[in-house]
């Protein structure tokens, strides 16, 4: 070894690593619970999307599947489906965008956590 140098530097926080790593997997455990529990409460939730004044309803789960719908007959004209379509789409999204406005509340905390998580990497 030449003068004045030193050996190989040892990694930063060597001999507390251990525990810091095992820390972080016991934290990234625990998000990994509260992110699947947020996941079956959204695939459990039942949101009902409206349109036409409620003569087209849409039953959709919390992840946006459509699982019923509900036509009123007084929707109903042979001469006119185009607007029963439209009625169909405007229930479905407004149950999609329900499921998605809920699923942000119930994600985004869970998410956030993991970010913070990440972001102490």
């Amino acid at each position: 070894m030449a003068k004045g140098k030193r050996g190989p530097t040892p990694p930063r926080g060597a001999p507390g690593g251990q525990a810091n790593m095992q820390a972080l997997l016991k934290q990234a455990q625990a998000m990994q619970a509260q992110m699947a529990e947020a996941q079956e409460k959204l695939a459990s939730t039942e949101l009902t999307g409206t349109a036409g004044g409620g003569l087209v309803t849409a039953t959709v789960s919390g992840t946006g599947e459509v699982l019923a719908l509900k036509i009123d007959a007084k929707a109903v004209d042979p001469d006119d489906v185009e607007t029963l379509e439209d009625l169909v789409v405007a229930a479905i999204r407004d149950g999609q965008s329900q499921a998605s406005e809920m699923g942000e509340s119930t994600m985004g905390p869970v998410a956030g956590g993991a970010q913070g998580l990440l972001g102490g990497l």
